[in-house]
């Protein structure tokens, strides 16, 4: 049961923080009725900058500078009625939407009655018209959560003559490897251009990494003691021969051992404080190239594009429409239609389009089969799972711009196939092979990717302006063992869902 508590004791607290924070407003969205949290509600001033709820109906809006108790805050959600009154006028910490009973044939008032395919085209061709498609400074607040699951971990040892590289070794290396894994980074930043993959530029601004670094470390242990092995067991102008099947790799000794630094060469301590300098600068630089990417993959594949990945508009033929309901986003009437594939196409879900400039606001989907299989000699991977929204909304050009985009995609991988590791020494006459570990591996597990983006305000720019602006790529993730709300303090974010919040790394590394 969710307990309310007045909005006094609520500002009191917002507003007796340490002034070196910003001031925020902290609620939850709940539906009068059915008394559940109302995820992706839009929280904004008149300024149309906001923030979203997030999965929980929680929201976090940064207040901004100079706002008045008289300010209107307008909160706005598909089939709800909207508020909008003084930020004085909310009383109670938890705020309530009431839902809309709408009938379809008593909000159809246009002498024309279009079906689902004629509102579908009105769509497609007011798309220029209708999405600031132009150059833009967007800041925005990037989410993304990975889950790993192992699901099987077998092995058949048939042959080692390294008698360290036993079953008891192996099955070591197996217990090391998690079962199951997270893994959030968070990023607030700005970032400029348009829809196209060429045209992004990103500027970190603040960044986040939430995991259990313990982990790390039990496969440092572990390699420690791989390499502790071979220095014992195989010499060192040797080098391995692995096979698996058909296919076969070599590996030198000297790339698995590494280079040994004598603590009394100053020159080579230098060279490999040097070489440690130049791999964080290129891990930051990898990081924001990495964020840019993501994020542009995700703009470049939004359903208005044709090109899209999400192709239930363009490739409407592919795909059965139904015009099933009406509902309400503030006073504008949206057309609800149902989409799902005749034939061979990917996706279902709804798409919610206003009534009056025939403008995709929302699109909910989700895949109906695997949108990719591959399995060749025992090597398998089944991409079998891809959902999502995509929210637009006004910006201040009074055209619509990306507000919201979620996804979620998930993978089965594995491998199931003889594995041989072969020891081989050129310097050795006649038969060079020198030793063998032989052994057949079941190995298969899963893993789950969620992006979320929210963009809290977006302003054209002009082409000279996106050219001058050069990337940072200074900033790294700050490493957090669990969730530190401290962190964001004095900005506008998603707010942490219930397992971000709880997710705490364990206490030791494990021996």
């Amino acid at each position: 049961m969710i307990r309310k508590a007045s909005i006094l004791f609520l500002f009191f607290c917002l507003f007796t923080r340490n002034a070196a924070h910003s001031q925020s407003v902290s609620s939850i969205i709940i539906d009068s009725v059915s008394q559940n949290p109302v995820p992706y509600a839009t929280v904004q001033w008149a300024t149309k900058k906001g923030a979203i709820t997030n999965e929980e109906g929680r929201f976090n809006l940064l207040l901004p500078e100079g706002i008045q108790k008289s300010d209107s805050l307008f909160i706005s959600c598909l089939g709800y009625e909207s508020i909008a009154k003084p930020l004085e006028a909310f009383d109670e910490a938890i705020i309530y939407l009431v839902p809309m009973a709408i009938e379809l044939k008593e909000v159809i008032v246009s002498n024309k009655q279009y079906t689902a395919k004629e509102i579908l085209e009105k769509m497609k061709e007011g798309i220029v018209a209708n999405y600031n498609l132009t150059l833009t400074k967007k800041r925005l607040f990037f989410r993304k959560s990975s889950f790993q699951q192992m699901h099987k971990s077998d092995y058949t040892l048939k042959k080692s003559t390294i008698k360290a590289f036993n079953k008891k070794f192996l099955d070591s290396v197996i217990s090391t490897i998690p079962k199951n894994n997270s893994y959030y980074t968070e990023v607030l930043g700005d970032l400029y251009g348009n829809y196209e993959d060429e045209e992004q530029k990103l500027n970190l601004i603040k960044a986040s990494e939430l995991y259990d670094k313990n982990m790390e470390l039990d496969f440092n242990k572990l390699e420690e003691k791989f390499n502790s092995i071979i220095k014992e067991n195989v010499k060192t102008d040797s080098y391995f021969k692995i096979k698996s099947g058909f296919f076969g790799t070599k590996v030198e000794v000297d790339e698995i051992l590494g280079e040994e630094i004598d603590s009394t060469d100053v020159a080579a301590l230098n060279k490999e404080l040097e070489k440690t300098r130049r791999e964080e600068e290129e891990r930051k630089k990898n990081f924001a190239i990495s964020r840019r990417n993501a994020l542009g993959q995700m703009f470049n594949n939004l359903p208005i594009l044709e090109d899209s990945d999400l192709n239930f508009i363009w490739k409407s033929r592919k795909y059965d429409f139904t015009l099933e309901d009406f509902t309400y986003l503030g006073a504008d009437a949206v057309y609800v239609i149902d989409f799902k594939p005749k034939r061979s196409a990917d996706f279902k879900g709804k798409l919610y389009i206003n009534s009056d400039d025939f403008a995709l606001i929302r699109a909910d989907f989700e895949n109906v089969k695997s949108l990719k299989t591959f399995n060749l000699l025992g090597v398998s991977l089944n991409n079998y799972l891809h959902k999502g929204k995509v929210i637009f909304s006004k910006d201040t050009s009074e055209k619509y711009s990306l507000s919201y985009y979620e996804s979620e995609q998930g993978n089965r991988m594995g491998v199931k196939r003889p594995l041989k590791i072969i020891e081989k020494n050129k310097r050795v006459k006649g038969r060079n092979k020198q030793n063998e570990l032989s052994a057949k591996v079941d190995i298969a597990f899963a893993n789950i990717d969620k992006n979320e983006v929210v963009i809290f305000d977006s302003e054209n720019i002009s082409k000279a302006d996106f050219d001058a602006f050069k990337e940072n790529n200074k900033v790294l993730p700050t490493y957090m063992p669990t969730y530190n709300p401290e962190f964001w303090q004095g900005y506008t974010i998603i707010e942490p869902n219930k397992a971000i919040e709880e997710f705490t790394a364990t206490e030791a590394p494990l021996e």
